[in-house]
């Protein structure tokens, strides 16, 4: 009797684990296809500071000297107002906002905002905002001489959710076979 027991659980892992084989192989060949990148980024500048997303096809960058793409979609919060930004609110949409490889100080090379939006919040004010790399700067469209405003960006590629599902299914799963062996022991004692 307790060996039949066993031949089915053995039987059961034998199967688990094909199953779990099967999706890692699915979870890579997906990972390894997808275009779609996504970043999140981060405004500080002495006067304001925010958060945004955006996301981009790789498969887009155009074949110049300094390749560029499309942004597929973005949004932008300044913190402390609910006023959201997104690509539409560009001064040059649909042209831009426009995203492009480069590279920091310390070497690292990331994918980079180029993105210009006026005020939402305020519609009557003249104060604009924009984007490019790593560099923020808040200006007046209609005084030339006002004081400009610099700030800094920084960038993260966010992890597609595809992976980390498999890794909860895969303890999950560890985590059952783990009890129904315990609970089997119990029952051969």
């Amino acid at each position: 009797m307790v060996r039949k027991t066993e031949m089915k659980l053995v039987t059961k892992l034998l199967v688990a684990a094909a199953t779990l084989t099967l999706g890692f192989a699915t979870v890579d060949a997906k990972s390894a296809s997808a275009a779609i990148l996504n970043y999140a980024f981060t405004v500080d500048s002495p006067v304001t500071k925010g958060n945004g997303f955006f996301s981009f096809d790789d498969s887009t960058f155009s074949n110049d000297y300094n390749p560029e793409a499309a942004i597929k979609s973005l949004s932008f919060k300044f913190d402390g107002d609910s006023t959201v930004y997104t690509e539409q609110d560009d001064a040059n949409y649909p042209d831009f906002p426009l995203i492009f490889a480069s590279t920091s100080l310390t070497g690292k090379t990331y994918f980079a905002l180029d993105y210009q939006f006026n005020d939402k919040a305020n519609p009557s004010s003249s104060i604009s905002y924009e984007i490019i790399g790593e560099d923020f700067t808040i200006f007046s469209k209609t005084s030339p001489d006002a004081e400009l405003i610099s700030g800094t960006v920084s960038y993260r590629q966010v992890p597609e959710p595809t992976p980390l599902v498999g890794a909860l299914f895969a303890c999950s799963l560890g985590s059952m076979m783990k009890k129904k062996v315990a609970s089997m022991k119990k029952v051969k004692v």
